[in-house]
């Protein structure tokens, strides 16, 4: 089963599968092998740490280049039933990008957007598969979500309504606004705020767990990325920087220590 309102998979759509794959290796640490499903019809390789799989890496579709989708992540929530909750989105104001398809041998998956534009992937698991929530504090594995909104207290309304989640506190940036901070049961998984101007579009942000900053950052800088922001420290002590990877994939790490 698919946990509701977590983010059960991530995935990272690119134009190099091969060097995408080798820059990760090398800045996160992530093992990777090829996922074995011919029935899909294309390569898609799977990123590993500790005990399991944690992300996906595929080539940037056809269809998504055609709208201008750069390379990128996204995640996936866990729905009951993937056709009733892309209904609901719509409902919503939202859009459906794909429509509710199966993946042979694992589920069914829908990408779709929030009112707001930002896009994001809904999936149900074949039953008695287990695709619960990841590990938010291990090395390796997604430790922070974040999303830059098109309105940041519309969206946060929006998933709360949508998938369950609830206001853990607001943390006051400013001149760039509120940052909401929502939970999951009694956990913090993660922030939502409205984008600042120069984004261009509204995006969610996964934060990678990785032992320290500073050696991240020599790593992604050795294997070709670029640093966007920081290293800067966040509220409760850790360590966070946001970067591009070589294909242009905007990414972020998380670490304890700088």
């Amino acid at each position: 089963m698919a946990e509701k309102g977590y983010f059960v998979w991530y995935e990272l759509m690119t134009t190099d599968m091969a060097a995408a794959e080798a820059f990760y290796r090398k800045v996160v640490g992530w093992d990777a092998e090829d996922a074995g499903m011919p029935d899909v019809g294309m390569a898609y390789t799977l990123f590993s740490a500790g005990a399991g799989p944690v992300a996906g890496l595929m080539v940037l579709p056809e269809e998504a280049k055609a709208m201008g989708t750069p390379p990128c992540w996204t995640g996936y929530i866990g729905v009951p039933n993937v056709d009733e909750a892309a209904k609901t989105i719509v409902a919503k104001g939202g859009k459906v990008y794909r429509e509710p398809t199966d993946i042979p041998g694992i589920g069914r998956f829908a990408v779709v957007a929030d009112p707001y534009g930002a896009a994001f992937c809904i999936f149900t698991p074949l039953p008695g598969q287990d695709w619960g929530p990841s590990e938010p504090a291990a090395a390796g594995y997604i430790g922070w979500h974040e999303l830059y909104a098109g309105d940041g207290q519309k969206a946060f309304d929006f998933y709360c309504e949508m998938f369950g989640w609830e206001s853990s506190s607001d943390f006051d940036m400013g001149p760039m606004g509120t940052y909401k901070i929502f939970k999951i049961g009694d956990r913090d998984f993660g922030g939502i705020m409205t984008k600042p101007a120069e984004m261009p579009v509204p995006a969610w942000n996964f934060y990678i767990n990785v032992p320290a900053i500073d050696a991240a950052i020599t790593r992604i800088s050795e294997g070709g990325g670029v640093i966007v922001n920081g290293p800067m420290e966040v509220p409760g002590g850790s360590w966070i920087v946001q970067a591009t990877d070589p294909q242009g994939a905007f990414f972020s790490l998380v670490a304890p220590i700088r």
